[in-house]
């Protein structure tokens, strides 16, 4: 596959200061989650058919799934006759319904978690080659969730995408981030997300862990490339998803929220303005 190809392009890319230091953590207690303990994995879908059967073909592929948990907000579209095929496959797949809020679903998603770690996959992304095996290296008594970058679909310059990176990274720190997030049960396993809670459902988990005690490792490898909605490349949408920051977001963080956010404002703007940059994923689907 291209992605591995190109995956390790971003690794090296990294490979200079930042990314050595965040891959120093010693991975001595990597055998307290090895392949022998699969690990449930959590989906939220709703209308997903876009990306959904590539984003599910990466997950059997890169994590060791135990069982795939399904969270569906009623879908009109072809979203659970691709699941079927999972299920018809391999046999390990459950299906919830919740019409709800992202928080409500989320909750649902780990209260059905048998194992005692889990992964949160957003449904319009792909995993990176041996993703699972590249996060439990990170494992350590003290850590409740690592969190593989996502990389937006469709970067090709390789100082953009280090300031990319940088900037995420910084975003998950302000407010978290479930894209490709590994967790402890343990660390959230008598969490109550609010039902009302339609986004920063990620930062109430987040932060949720923090009180517990536990850390929250953000790494640039493993990665996710995440392929945004079309919404997402235009001018109104980057602005509302800086104002759903500002809105939903925790008010002493607003200047940084204000700068995360005028960042990925302007590279939208950029990507807009530019006439078809070459994708990490050509002949993998297309760009969002």
């Amino acid at each position: 596959m291209e992605l591995r190809t190109q995956g390790n392009e971003v690794a090296l890319m990294l490979d200079s200061g930042e990314n050595h230091r965040l891959s120093a953590l010693p991975p001595t207690n990597a055998d307290l989650i090895g392949k022998e303990q699969p690990v449930d994995v959590v989906v939220l879908t709703k209308n997903s058919e876009r990306l959904l059967e590539k984003c599910l073909t990466s997950v059997y592929e890169n994590l060791p799934v135990n069982r795939l948990i399904v969270v569906d907000g009623n879908s009109t579209d072809s979203t659970l006759e691709i699941v079927d095929k999972f299920c018809q496959k391999y046999r390990n797949v459950i299906v919830i319904g919740d019409k709800v809020t992202r928080g409500s679903a989320r909750l649902n998603g780990i209260r059905e978690v048998q194992t005692a770690w889990f992964v949160f996959v957003d449904s319009d992304v792909i995993l990176c080659d041996r993703w699972y095996e590249k996060a439990r290296g990170y494992i350590a008594d003290n850590v409740g969730a690592i969190w593989g970058t996502e990389v937006w679909a469709g970067m090709s310059n390789p100082n953009v995408l280090k300031l990319f990176l940088r900037v995420t990274r910084k975003v998950f720190e302000l407010r978290g981030g479930t894209h490709d997030l590994l967790v402890r049960t343990e660390a959230i396993k008598d969490i109550s997300i609010p039902g009302d809670l339609h986004v920063f459902e990620d930062a109430f988990i987040k932060d949720w862990m923090t009180k517990k005690g536990y850390r929250s490792i953000p790494t640039y490898d493993p990665f996710c490339i995440h392929y945004r909605p079309q919404s997402v490349w235009t001018m109104r949408g980057s602005i509302d998803l800086f104002v759903e920051a500002l809105r939903y977001g925790s008010v002493r963080k607003i200047p940084k929220y204000f700068l995360a956010y005028a960042f990925y404002t302007v590279y939208v703007a950029h990507r807009a303005l530019s006439r078809g940059p070459t994708g990490y994923l050509r002949g993998q689907g297309g760009r969002s």
